[in-house]
């Protein structure tokens, strides 16, 4: 990988910045560093051993200047020293568990071919192949225009999602009422005041998350290919489900339920490991924007190549250990859901359910930063759960990162675009009456909508996520070179400061 030109020019701007005891002093403000910085070149203490200095060795590049062998403390691959990553050597992380997952892939079409071969062959399904292609290349267009929508009116946006959030919880309360269903009233109710409270605590805010969204949203509509690497991926996904459905229960009927564990952690597995491949190669190309926005500012960009092969290749055994352990939980909680109809230990089965539903919110925390970690630097997957979170503890950020406000808008925006592609099933519905004949449905319009629904909801949800993953990916950077954001983009870095400050004055004072 080479080295942009503007790396270039930051590295010759440094030698004009006085360093003080590790600290970069760009006129009055104070930026903290790592270690004391210096220009890579003749002159420095790098040069005169023979290798040049670049601050600029992560978010998927080589670490290397032209003509130089140098990197951050000196090599690849040194301690994390809680204040910014490390670039890693290309080299396979937890590859025993990505050969693992490949194993266990080919074992399991192996085991679905000869149970689903005796299927019997699906009938036509003509009118919703063509209800689902129209919505889908509508709710994919929708999805794109809404990118620019929220980047216009975040802030309106946040607000909206968290008054809806609690104004649903009242909708609930009186429908209960409504249907005699006094327990659901109550509890919505008590959903309905805490959501009151919870809305008054963090109104303020609400300008934190709307910059964190709107840099975000800034850094996918630069790299919109990432929108179609989410789409190859739930194709797969898809794919994967109809196929395990359809072998399954074959498989259960001639082999017993004694194995519906080991497939339950397959499907789950496999789900996982898609999940997160998308989630890794957005963290790369989103950290390349950051560092040097030229690498990563078109539709396809050599930036998405690059982390989408790192994603697949050296990084995947780390996303298929972290997949594994939220899967086993996972297949754990649905089988327990199968086998809770023993109504003599309903409370134990509560309590289980509870348990294992904690658990696998704590793993999913976990990955969700661990895995921004492996997409910018290569770690594995337990270096980069540990480094990221030491890395938020030290900066005092661990309340800042548990901010939910900008998942509300992304769900938000999902069920709205969700709601009018169900409207456009419903016209073709009501253009052709027949046309779920064949699957059994009388009211093609209802049908139509449902199926709409389904299909905006899901597409929009798939591009959001890599919104979601973005916005992540942001706060991580943030934490560790607020500097380099501000050289490379100047206006959302003074948004996002005010914002910070404002939110967060404590914790946020030396930005």
């Amino acid at each position: 990988w080479k080295l942009p030109k503007k790396r270039q020019q930051l590295s010759s701007m440094s030698s004009n910045i006085p360093v003080v005891q590790g600290t970069i002093v760009q006129g009055t403000t104070p930026v903290e560093s790592s270690q004391p910085y210096v220009a890579a070149g003749e002159g420095t203490p790098a040069a005169a051993a023979g290798g040049g200095h670049d601050d600029y060795n992560n978010y998927g590049y080589s670490g290397q200047q032209q003509g130089s062998s140098g990197f951050v403390n000196g090599e690849y691959g040194s301690d994390f020293n809680g204040v910014k990553g490390e670039k890693q050597p290309k080299k396979y992380k937890d590859g025993f568990f990505a050969i693992l997952f490949v194993a266990h892939l080919f074992v399991m079409m192996v085991v679905l071919s000869m149970y689903s071969s005796g299927s019997e062959n699906a009938a036509s399904h003509g009118g919703i192949i063509y209800c689902v292609a129209m919505c889908g290349v509508f709710a994919i267009g929708l999805a794109t225009v809404a990118l620019g929508v929220m980047m216009q009116f975040a802030k309106e946006l946040v607000k909206i999602s968290l008054v809806f959030s609690v104004v649903s919880s009242l909708g609930v309360a009186l429908i209960g009422f409504a249907a005699g269903q006094l327990m659901m009233g109550v509890l919505g109710l008590l959903g309905f005041g805490f959501g009151i409270c919870y809305a008054y605590m963090v109104w303020k805010r609400i300008p934190f998350a709307a910059a964190n969204l709107n840099t975000g949203l800034t850094a996918v509509k630069a790299n919109l290919g990432l929108a179609v690497v989410a789409y190859i991926f739930l194709a797969m996904a898809f794919a994967w489900s109809i196929w395990w459905s359809m072998a399954a229960g074959n498989a259960f009927a001639s082999v017993g339920t004694t194995i519906v564990f080991l497939f339950l952690v397959s499907y789950y597995w496999t789900h996982q490991v898609l999940q997160n491949t998308v989630h890794v190669t957005v963290a790369g190309v989103v950290g390349t924007w950051w560092f040097a926005p030229e690498e990563a500012s078109s539709f396809w960009s050599t930036s998405l190549n690059e982390s989408f092969v790192r994603s697949t290749t050296y990084s995947f055994g780390s996303i298929c250990l972290g997949s594994l352990l939220v899967a086993i939980v996972q297949a754990l909680r649905q089988l327990h859901h199968m086998l809770r109809d023993n109504e003599e230990f309903n409370f134990l089965v509560c309590i289980v359910d509870c348990i294992l539903g904690c658990i696998e919110s704590i793993l999913e925390y976990l990955n969700k930063w661990a895995y921004i970690y492996v997409g910018l630097y290569g770690y594995s997957y337990l270096e980069a759960g540990s480094n990221v979170i030491t890395l938020f503890q030290n900066k005092g950020w661990t309340t800042i990162i548990t901010d939910d406000l900008v998942d509300n808008v992304l769900f938000l925006v999902s069920l709205v675009i969700g709601l009018i592609t169900g409207l456009v099933g419903l016209i073709l519905g009501s253009i052709d009456a027949n046309m779920f004949a064949g699957e059994g449905f009388e009211d093609a319009k209802l049908a139509g909508f449902i199926l709409g629904l389904f299909v905006g909801f899901l597409l929009s949800s798939i591009l959001m996520s890599v919104v979601g993953s973005a916005v992540n990916t942001v706060i991580v950077c943030y934490a560790e070179s607020p500097a380099e954001f501000q050289q490379n983009h100047p206006q959302l870095s003074g948004e996002m400061r005010e914002a910070w400050i404002q939110a967060w004055p404590a914790e946020c004072s030396h930005l």
